[in-house]
């Protein structure tokens, strides 16, 4: 397959340079007494000193994505406690699971836009310490923020999950089977996946990914619903983590003579909020349609693996098959299911995958089935998340540079 000639890229162009992400770790355990805070720092540091090692030592911009944390505005303080400098403006943003991703789209924007020549962007979770929240004069806390205003639609997304996988058909088998890939992927590309990690203090590994019994699996029930399909198995973890990326224009990483990463376009969308998780269909229809990419030359989509439900049903609308034809595309590498989901890091984490299957390894295997024939590699990637309240995000990059 030939690579389309669109769209260009120019000097402007926003390019991901370097990446990086802490350990995931299940909440309450390996990270539990770091707060987002110390995470989000350790990966911002880590990024700074691998960019002055390049020549690049002025950061003009912090975003970072963030939604159960302590308030305020996180990302300053992350950006202070990682010594990046009292001079560097930073934001902190919130779209849900979508966060992380966000910010990298906000990052891209300002580069774009000739407003900042380095900008660091990702997102942190620590579930494990995020802090209670009480309604005035309640005498409980409340377990999250609406996603919608009363009289729509406003469910868990558990719950919306399983409403995804009767709507659309997704049977218990295929969604144990896409869980037991994801930890089978995760493994098999261990080293390549532990590449991407910054130490926080002893964790130096993810927590989550193991070996899967199928007939285990099988045998749990369900957790949304009386015999429902979405079980604990073919779910997220809820988790503690960070990621983050280095942006910079295109003519910046040329003079450095790095491979990057391509942002080319990105795109929002927005739905039926009682099915959230179908939500980044719209929007990477919407991205490949503009940008005059075709589908078919995407090689590798990142998508966040809140539940197996969620991930076969957007599959599923976008005509891709990762059970299947389409497994050395679509988190080739494993993903959420397997290495949990720290909900505003996951976005970022989405872009730090796809320049490490892109940049860092192009033509590698991209798991136990091999990687994708020489001639459809093509540099292109997606990263789409769906966000609660029916909202979904996509990201249009390529790989470029030598």
């Amino acid at each position: 397959m030939t690579a389309p000639e669109v769209p260009v890229v120019t000097d402007d162009t926003p390019v991901v340079v370097a990446a990086a992400r802490t350990p995931f770790g299940t909440a309450g355990h390996a990270l539990a007494d770091v707060e987002a805070l110390d995470l989000a720092a350790a990966v911002l540091a880590a990024l700074a000193e691998r960019l002055r090692a390049r020549g690049l030592d002025c950061v003009d911009h912090v975003v970072l994505g963030n939604c159960m944390g302590p308030g305020g505005n996180l990302a300053r303080v992350a950006t202070l406690a990682a010594g990046l400098g009292l001079d560097v403006p930073a934001v902190t943003v919130d779209r849900q699971c979508g966060s992380g991703q966000e910010a990298v789209h906000a990052a891209a924007a300002l580069v774009a836009l000739g407003r900042a020549d380095l900008v660091l962007a990702g997102g942190v979770e620590s579930a494990s310490t995020a802090p209670a929240r009480f309604a005035r004069g309640a005498g409980a806390p409340y377990a999250r923020a609406p996603f919608a205003p009363a009289g729509l639609p406003d469910p868990d997304m558990g719950p919306a999950a399983q409403a995804v996988a009767d709507r659309f058909g997704i049977d218990r088998g295929r969604q144990d089977a896409y869980a037991l890939r994801s930890h089978e992927r995760t493994l098999s590309c261990a080293d390549r996946v532990a590449a991407e990690i910054v130490p926080v203090g002893q964790v130096a590994a993810d927590e989550r990914p193991r070996r899967l019994d199928p007939r285990v699996l099988a045998r749990l029930p369900g957790a949304f619903a009386r015999g429902g399909s979405v079980t604990a198995g073919n779910s997220c973890g809820v988790s503690d983590g960070a990621a983050a990326v280095a942006v910079v224009p295109e003519r910046v990483r040329a003079a450095l003579g790095l491979p990057g990463l391509a942002i080319l376009d990105w795109q929002a969308a927005a739905g039926d909020p009682a099915l959230p998780g179908i939500g980044p269909v719209p929007a990477v229809r919407a991205l490949l349609a503009r940008s005059g990419v075709p589908p078919a030359a995407v090689e590798a989509v990142e998508i966040t693996e809140a539940f197996a439900a969620q991930v076969l049903a957007c599959t599923d609308a976008l005509g891709l098959d990762p059970l299947g034809a389409d497994a050395d595309r679509v988190c080739a590498w494993g993903g959420a299911i397997a290495l949990g989901h720290p909900w505003g890091a996951s976005g970022a984490q989405l872009v730090v995958r796809l320049f490490s299957r892109l940049v860092l390894h192009p033509g590698d295997p991209a798991g136990p089935a091999g990687g994708a024939a020489r001639d459809e590699r093509t540099g292109y990637g997606v990263a789409m998340c769906a966000i609660g309240g029916g909202q979904g995000l996509a990201l249009l990059a390529r790989k470029v540079g030598p």
